[in-house]
């Protein structure tokens, strides 16, 4: 196991025994506040990936869907946190590369793009286990206000190796999402349907303003 993995797994079990008193948790915890950490979330298969390849391309720092390397990892290797197998295992999984990559991303960049993210996972967890780790989670490790959700958009959907769930249960995840950011305070911004271009010129137009 590498030390990266280690201290991934050490952060999670921190967190999870944190959580068993959430709004302990809440209450005494610093809020870490990065107003240069941007997410990216919304549909399953809804451009996202694309969207952060054009921004990496205009030279942004981006993080990649903590869900889409849990999945190549875990078949590699033969493992079982996959969503289709272990929902939960992945959930808390995706819990714990959220934070390491929220740990690793340079703080000084100007942006820093993630395709999903904490939030997501927190959500995805809660709503599988009922476990209250949305408000435990979200309100502490707080993103730029401005969030940015990819609409559903049945035109594009496609399944793959990764993504084996159907449009309706992206749908139904795209519902809790546009329902949870929201509720943790965040100014919620849907893309537009067009061009990849077209979609980056406009989230850094809103960014700037």
């Amino acid at each position: 196991m590498t030390q990266t993995r280690v201290r991934r797994r050490a952060i999670f079990r921190s967190l999870m025994v944190k959580l068993k008193h959430p709004e302990a948790t809440i209450s005494k915890a610093r809020t870490i506040s990065m107003e240069n950490f941007v997410m990216i979330s919304g549909c399953s298969s809804g451009g996202k990936s694309t969207l952060l390849a054009e921004l990496r391309r205009r030279g942004f720092v981006t993080i990649e869907e903590p869900g889409r390397r849990i999945v190549v990892e875990e078949l590699k290797r033969g493992g079982t946190a996959l969503p289709w197998v272990d929902a939960v295992a992945f959930a808390r999984r995706a819990i714990e590369v959220s934070l390491a990559d929220r740990a690793d991303a340079d703080p000084s960049a100007r942006w820093v793009f993630f395709d999903r993210g904490l939030i997501d996972a927190a959500a995805g967890l809660e709503h599988l286990t009922g476990e209250p780790v949305i408000e435990s989670l979200g309100r502490v490790h707080r993103y730029n206000k401005r969030v940015f959700l990819a609409p559903p958009w049945p035109e594009i959907y496609t399944l793959d190796q990764e993504r084996r769930h159907d449009f309706a249960e992206a749908l139904a995840e795209y519902d809790r999402l546009i329902a949870v950011y929201p509720a943790l305070g965040y100014d919620i911004h849907v893309l537009p349907k067009v061009s990849v271009a077209e979609r980056a010129d406009w989230i850094l137009a809103s960014l700037a303003r």
